[in-house]
């Protein structure tokens, strides 16, 4: 009997992961903290996504720019409207090939997106993805 208790919820799991298509990462997503939103949209057969909201767009009475970019040209562009997520592909249930950009520290990284429910899986990393940071960010409604 537990055998086949596990086998049913091993089926189950699969089944929901399965199921998932490459467009259900689009939509509006809050970024682990809820400072933000990004909009992630597909270009062609790709994945990206731009900053909507910010809980404090403002600095100084003025639009947040990107001032901590390493390209001092770009420290001019405001956060908002910012893409930060690039050139995704779906594969085997997962984004990947992609790279995200962190406007706190004017860093890019590589990126590997899952999906969980109604949550992404937004792992940055450089090299290797096992030495990384997972964020979770959650379907805006």
């Amino acid at each position: 009997m537990k055998i086949i208790f596990s086998l049913l919820i091993a089926l189950i799991s699969t089944t929901a992961v399965i199921g998932q298509s490459a467009d259900d990462i689009l939509g509006v997503w809050y970024n682990q903290e809820k400072t933000g939103k990004v909009e992630v949209f597909k270009k062609g057969d790709k994945y990206f996504g731009k900053i909507i909201w910010l809980k404090e767009p403002m600095r100084d009475g003025a639009p947040k720019l990107d001032i901590e970019n390493s390209d001092e040209k770009l420290r001019i562009q405001p956060i908002m409207g910012l893409e930060i997520l690039k050139g995704f592909e779906f594969d085997d249930d997962e984004w990947e090939e992609g790279t995200i950009y962190d406007p706190k520290n004017g860093e890019t990284y590589s990126c590997v997106i899952t999906k969980e429910g109604n949550s992404l899986n937004v792992r940055g990393y450089i090299g290797f993805s096992f030495i990384g940071r997972t964020s979770i960010w959650t379907k805006a409604e």
